[in-house]
């Protein structure tokens, strides 16, 4: 087995609060990983990165060749697009689309989704919404790690542990937060992505998933979702017609 991430986003986002929960929760696993110092302007806004492998083998490299990284887990949809001709064939994109508007020229965030969604593997969540949800805009980071956990090698225990440990010294409500937004942030990605298992496109699962309210998402009820709305017209207009916040009290949703 072996895992190679490239993590984005730009300075000030927390990478390297990814990286250690990863990291740490690879190595009480009993994985050999080698991360690769962050790269970039770290300073507040410039673009910055890092290679993160772990494996039950050694690891030679601390960077990963092109075409074998297995995701980029971005804080700032932008900078995914940065890094997907390093991805393997099967790899995955999972992105917060919250953006961080640091340059004049930023794309229009309809051109930059319809990017991302062209990506096969690709779970795509509202880490600001997430994070403010869960009590403070900073854990952005943590609601993008959240995400991406079904398709790391671990379990949410095993990961949440690193999250106490990053935050601990900052006391318990800084930690009740960025648990929440962990357990949010995955929430909202499982629903996601069970829209468009169950047959929405991926635009679509995304305009859903945006509109619900993170602390009540439930990821298993997706397909029951995907379902209606396929086959029920008055459903659907219910839904589109639904305001910044949408609800299973929206449409009636069998349980």
């Amino acid at each position: 087995m072996e895992k190679n991430l490239i993590l984005a986003g730009v300075g000030g986002q927390g990478i390297l609060s990814i990286a250690f929960v990863i990291d740490n929760a690879a190595l009480a696993a009993g994985y050999h990983f080698k991360q690769a110092e962050v790269h970039g302007m770290s300073q507040r806004g410039g673009a910055v990165q890092s290679h993160l492998r772990y494996a039950d083998h050694p690891i030679h490299s601390d960077l990963i060749p092109t075409g074998r990284v297995d995701m980029v887990l971005s804080v700032e949809p932008l900078e995914v697009l940065r890094y997907w001709n390093s991805l393997s064939p099967e790899g995955w994109v999972v992105s917060s689309i919250t953006p961080y508007i640091n340059i004049p020229d930023y794309p229009e965030m309809d051109e930059l989704l319809g990017e991302l969604v062209s990506f096969a593997n690709v779970v795509l969540v509202d880490a600001g919404k997430i994070a403010q949800a869960a009590g403070n805009l900073r854990a952005q980071n943590m609601a993008t790690l959240g995400a991406a956990a079904p398709l790391l090698d671990f379990d949410d225990e095993q990961l949440l542990k690193y999250v106490r440990v990053l935050f601990g010294a900052k006391g318990e409500k800084i930690v009740a937060v960025n648990e929440r937004a962990f357990r949010y942030g995955k929430a909202s990605g499982q629903f996601f992505r069970g829209l468009i298992d169950g047959g929405l496109a991926p635009l679509d699962a995304l305009w859903i998933t945006r509109r619900m309210d993170p602390a009540t998402v439930e990821a298993p009820r997706a397909a029951e979702w995907a379902r209606l709305l396929a086959d029920d017209a008055a459903a659907r207009e219910a839904v589109l017609a639904a305001g910044s916040d949408l609800d299973a009290r929206v449409v009636k949703v069998p349980a």
